[in-house]
Formats: C-alpha cells, structure tokens, sequence
C-alpha cells in the first residue's frame, strides 16, 4: 500500500526535476516554438534529473507527415 503511493510521487517528483531543468535551460521562453524545439522541451522533461548529471537531450530535426489530399 505505501508502494502505491511513492510511486506516483516519485514520477511528479521527477517529471517536476525536468520542468526545471528545460526552464533554466531557457527552452520555454524561447520565441521560435517548431516541432524540433517542442520535442526537445519534452525529452527533457522526461530525462528528468539526469540532466543535472550531464544528459543533454536534444532534438534538431523533426517532420511532421503532412495531411493527405
């Protein structure tokens, strides 16, 4: 029962490292927002802590599919 409680409570915990981590970073007040920018905003936040361990996450090139005619 107290594992079920910790666990979510560490991924809020980890996902809340990686917000500010990518803010410190200046990525969300960055005025260029394209697909590449968005995805490395989201790695980072997803790697977390690690970024303060050397990871450095970044996305330079991102396509999306266009829409069929």
């Amino acid at each position: 029962m107290y594992l079920s409680r910790l666990i979510p409570l560490l991924v809020l915990v980890w996902l809340v490292i990686g917000v500010i981590a990518a803010g410190q970073r200046g990525y969300l007040t960055e005025r260029d927002q394209n697909c590449a920018t968005l995805s490395t905003i989201a790695v980072t936040v997803v790697a977390g802590p690690l970024n303060y361990m050397g990871v450095n996450p970044k996305v330079n090139d991102c396509e999306l599919p266009e829409p069929s005619q």
